[in-house]
C-alpha cells in the first residue's frame, strides 16, 4: 500500500508540474472537476445523463485547457521539451487524446447511421431518446478508454503502475479542486501562467 500511495503521489505531481502551468487551464480543470463530481453523483440514478454531463462539460473544458491554453513549447521550469513530456506521459498524451476524442465524436454519427447500434439499442423515436443513447455510448467509451489504457500499462510498465493511473484518473476531480481552487482568483488578478520556481521530481 505504501508503494501504491508513493506512485500515486509521483503521477499526480508529474501531471501537475508538466501539464498545468496555465491559470486558464487550471480554472477549466476546476470547472471540469466540479462537473465530474456531479456526474459521479448522477451515475447511480441516471447513467446516460451522467455521461452527457461528463463528456459535454467536464471533458470539453478539461481538454480545451490542454489543447488551447497550456504552453506547448520548451518548459524552462522543468527543463523539458514538449516532445519529451509527451513521450513519458503515463496516461493519455495529446496524440492519444485526439484518438479518444475522435471516437467520442464519431459515436452520435454512428447512431444516426444505425439508430439501433448493431442491435444493442432500441432505436430512439425522438431527440431525447437519441441524446440518451448517445450518453450511453459515451459512457461505454469512457469506461472502455479507462480500462484499455490501464491494461495497456500492465504490459508497458507494471500492474501496479496501471492500477495507480486508474486510481489517479478516478480521483482527479477531488484532487483538482484541492489544487486549483485558487486559480480563478489568480486569473482575475492577471496571472496567466502560474509563477513557479524550479520543480523537481516529488520527494
Amino acid at each position: 500500500m505504501q508503494e501504491f500511495l508513493r506512485q500515486l503521489k509521483i503521477q499526480r505531481w508529474d501531471d501537475h508540474r508538466y501539464y498545468h502551468h496555465s491559470r486558464i487551464n487550471q480554472t477549466l480543470h476546476l470547472i471540469s472537476a466540479i462537473s465530474f463530481l456531479l456526474a459521479y453523483a448522477l451515475l447511480f440514478s441516471d447513467p446516460a445523463l451522467a455521461a452527457l454531463l461528463a463528456w459535454l462539460v467536464s471533458m470539453t473544458t478539461r481538454q480545451a485547457g490542454h489543447f488551447f491554453f497550456e504552453p506547448l513549447g520548451y518548459d524552462t521550469v522543468n527543463q523539458a521539451t514538449h516532445e519529451y513530456k509527451e513521450e513519458i506521459k503515463v496516461g493519455y498524451n495529446l496524440r492519444r487524446k485526439i484518438v479518444l476524442l475522435s471516437i467520442w465524436a464519431a459515436a452520435p454519427v454512428a447512431l444516426l447511421i444505425d439508430p439501433g447500434f448493431f442491435g444493442t439499442l432500441q432505436p430512439a423515436s425522438n431527440f431525447s431518446g437519441f441524446a440518451r443513447h448517445t450518453g450511453l455510448l459515451w459512457l461505454w467509451i469512457g469506461v472502455g478508454g479507462l480500462l484499455f489504457r490501464t491494461v495497456h500499462l500492465f504490459f508497458l510498465k507494471s500492474v501496479l503502475e496501471g492500477l495507480v493511473w486508474m486510481s489517479k484518473i478516478l480521483t482527479d476531480p477531488f484532487h483538482d479542486i484541492y489544487l486549483y481552487h485558487r486559480a480563478p482568483l489568480a486569473l482575475l488578478q492577471g496571472e496567466l501562467v502560474e509563477q513557479r520556481e524550479h520543480l523537481g521530481p516529488v520527494a
